[in-house]
């Protein structure tokens, strides 16, 4: 993730650092006077598929002796526009025990096509769904094509949602408001076996964020006040 430098000092004793873009490291300090440095290189020379492996790695033994700094918290601000039209923009975060900031906000805004009657300024809500599983495991297949030494050249996923709009219109009771189920299709040029892009795919699905969210149930607290 790129974004500012963030530090903390833990009371163990450990200080976990983690320098984020171009020439990041992460760097571990404990008791023992020695420094172990983890530069931003990558892991296997022979393969360049844009991410740091070496990198991840360090931070994970960071954070596995600091586990508190592995708390994050991320947030979106939104403000309704007009009709179905909102925009939600993403400037900061917490983690590392510490409050992080992109290197720019980002704006995002979500509408409704023309066909439900609104000026289609921006993708639905749910299409945004999509478009971070669709991220999430892109993502983590090239870390892991990385760590595995394999050579990526593309990928293209393809991502269908289907949805019975009869609930969100409140015609069935019985209709689900969202996807009744959701299809990933990836088309990926590496050099490896069938096989073994399989199993990229497969492994990013174990650690991803967002196939996470959607696959199981996520408590969510909606609360309000007026101004």
């Amino acid at each position: 993730m790129a974004g500012p430098r963030g530090a903390l000092r833990l009371s163990s004793r450990v200080e976990c650092r983690l320098l984020t873009g171009c020439g990041a490291t992460l760097r571990l300090t404990s008791l023992n006077p020695m420094r172990k440095v983890f530069p931003m290189s990558n892991l296997q020379k022979s393969v360049q598929n844009g991410v740091n492996v070496e990198a991840l790695l360090g931070a994970r033994a960071a954070l596995t002796q600091a586990p508190e700094a592995a708390q994050f918290k991320w947030r979106a601000t939104s403000e309704w526009l007009n009709g179905t039209h909102s925009r939600t923009t993403i400037a900061g975060f917490h983690g590392l025990g510490a409050e992080q900031k992109h290197r720019q906000s980002y704006q995002y805004d979500t509408d409704h096509p023309e066909i439900f009657a609104s000026e289609d300024n921006g993708p639905t809500p749910v299409e945004y769904m999509l478009v971070g599983l669709a991220g999430c495991l892109s993502a983590g297949i090239a870390a892991v094509a990385q760590n595995r030494n394999i050579q990526l050249r593309t990928v293209k996923a393809t991502l269908e949602g289907g949805m019975d709009i009869q609930g969100i219109l409140g015609i069935d009771e019985k209709v689900r408001n969202g996807f009744d189920g959701i299809k990933v299709h990836y088309e990926i040029d590496a050099d490896a076996t069938p096989e073994q892009i399989a199993a990229l795919v497969a492994q990013s699905q174990k650690r991803s964020a967002v196939f996470d969210i959607l696959t199981n149930p996520t408590d969510v607290h909606v609360t309000v006040s007026k101004v």
